[in-house]
């Protein structure tokens, strides 16, 4: 966790592998234009083009991390720095490690099924696959950047295509939802770099280098600060509340391809960025402040899931189930021991495939219903049973059915909650009672969702809707699968990043033990 960290954890690349994986999707996207074709008549030649860059993408990020990356090291591995803009300090500076390889990998299969999912885009196809694979890119590069700048122009360039994505293919409301994205998004953006560019000036030498800055670990109150700074610009993204209002609307406008790219990727970006910025450069603020996060994930887990029963579109709903089960996120990073911050990493996977899948079946019964209200519609269990049943999958995953990779992920929270010895025995008790609310709230309304949906009273002119096709089965199997194979052997996941949890908890220990050292009377 020094200066030196990215010479001493791993050689540097002899090839650049991550780059390969972080501007393939984007040489694909500048390619699209050139692809023949009327966007006003319907062609396969984007979509199909999309999805043969996506999976050439996928097939390398999985052989370079299954082949090159050693999960055993904690430190940085497959190293690339080449210096970008020297006036200004500015590296191309990749990296990846525990925290950021699992993200990587869930990123690259979310994108390439929500293309897969956009089956049916027919307006400004060109235009419409070009930003998904220019979003592909923006986001190995927030998971893979070792420079802060290069980080945060990858932070906004995501902005762009995700804000064209709702606005132009989004529902009724769609600039309204796409315009209320962007504002949130961007103002926090501007305390993300107040905080970083804080960071880099705050030592002897100005640096942007992620491990540099992490050597320095800044305490008192300017560490306070740059942490709160960056809790706020990081908290939009997870969404942390009372800063989550934008996801709701974002995912009731976005078609389901791109609420698929919401809900599995980019709020655990948010995820991310706490571990990457607010555990590892300042320990100590975190530290002081670790309580508070617990707290903020309580009300996060809770108010998601009383929100979600006020919810009458089923988007709408799954959406503030995202938000109640993001808050087991912020649980963990709080727990501040290896067991919670190894929860909170399982939980971002666990929720990226349980959630893309949930929204990608709701897409599927749209396709056919034309509605998303929960009352216009019912009795579809018999119409669609194929699509009943991958949706009631789904929803047992997301309410942490034993089995399932959401039962295993939130049960660590727990556990790394419970283990934590810093906090009093009546925090911990009353921290796991309040969670434990939304455990019991979420079934509820899942499975109340589920029954209405498909078992309410029956609407004549649903009656006869065609049921899930082998490309959408294909689709469905390839999210719920892993979910069950995670629940059932989650070694698989966690096998990736225990090194590095493990590493950043016994770092947080070290500044525990040295703040006790420093409380201690002299002679």
């Amino acid at each position: 966790m020094d200066a030196e960290l990215p010479l001493l954890a791993a050689s540097e690349a002899t090839f650049p592998w991550l780059s390969l994986i972080v501007l393939l999707p984007a040489v694909g996207a500048m390619l699209m234009p050139l692809l023949p074709g009327d966007d006003n008549k319907t062609s396969p030649l984007p979509r199909n083009f999309a999805l043969g860059v996506l999976l050439v993408d996928l097939l390398l990020m999985i052989a370079v991390f299954a082949t090159r990356f050693d999960p055993t090291q904690a430190g940085l591995q497959l190293v690339e720095r080449v210096s970008w803009l020297p006036v200004i300090g500015l590296e191309w500076s990749l990296a990846a490690d525990g925290l950021s390889a699992p993200l990587v990998v869930l990123s690259g299969l979310v994108t390439l099924l929500s293309v897969a999912a956009s089956w049916s885009v027919t307006s400004k196809s060109r235009l419409y696959f070009a930003l998904l694979l220019l979003q592909a890119s923006a986001q190995g590069l927030v998971f893979l950047s070792q420079d802060f700048l290069l980080f945060f122009l990858a932070w906004e360039l995501e902005l762009v295509p995700v804000y064209l994505l709702i606005a132009i293919w989004g529902g009724q409301n769609r600039q309204y939802a796409a315009t209320k994205f962007i504002l949130y998004t961007a103002l926090a953006s501007l305390l993300i770099l107040i905080s970083g560019l804080a960071l880099a000036l705050s030592g002897d030498q100005f640096t942007l280098n992620l491990s540099e800055l992490a050597a320095r670990s800044p305490g008192g109150s300017f560490g306070l600060l740059c942490y709160l700074g960056f809790l706020v610009g990081f908290g939009v993204k997870l969404p942390m509340f009372p800063l989550h209002t934008w996801l709701p609307d974002a995912h009731g406008e976005a078609n389901a391809p791109v609420s698929m790219l919401l809900a599995g990727v980019l709020l655990k970006m948010g995820g991310y960025a706490l571990l990457r910025f607010n555990v590892q450069m300042l320990p100590d603020a975190h530290l002081q402040l670790a309580p508070a996060l617990v707290i903020l994930g309580i009300v996060n887990i809770v108010y998601g899931a009383l929100n979600a029963f006020a919810q009458d579109n089923v988007k709408r709903r799954i959406a503030c189930s995202s938000v109640s089960h993001m808050g087991f996120v912020l649980l963990g990073i709080g727990a501040v021991d290896a067991l919670g911050v190894s929860g909170a990493m399982l939980q971002m996977v666990s929720h990226g495939l349980i959630a893309a899948a949930m929204f990608f079946v709701t897409g599927v019964f749209y396709e056919r219903t034309k509605t998303l209200s929960i009352p216009n519609m019912g009795g579809l269990a018999k119409a669609l049973p194929i699509t009943f049943a991958f949706f009631l999958a789904a929803s047992l995953a997301s309410l942490a059915l034993p089995g399932m990779s959401g039962f295993i992920s939130e049960i660590t929270v727990f556990l790394g909650i419970t283990s934590q010895e810093g906090f009093t025995s009546l925090f911990r008790s009353i921290s796991v009672l309040l969670a434990a609310i939304g455990l019991v709230l979420t079934p509820i309304y899942l499975l109340s969702m589920c029954r209405r949906v498909f078992f309410g009273p029956r609407i004549p002119a649903l009656a006869v809707v065609d049921d899930m096709r082998p490309r959408e089965l294909v689709i469905g199997l390839t999210l719920l699968v892993p979910t069950l194979v995670i629940g059932v052997w989650p070694r698989v996941a966690m096998d990736l990043y225990e090194a590095s949890t493990e590493a950043l908890a016994t770092r947080l220990g070290e500044h525990s033990l040295m703040a006790l050292i420093e409380r201690l009377p002299l002679g």
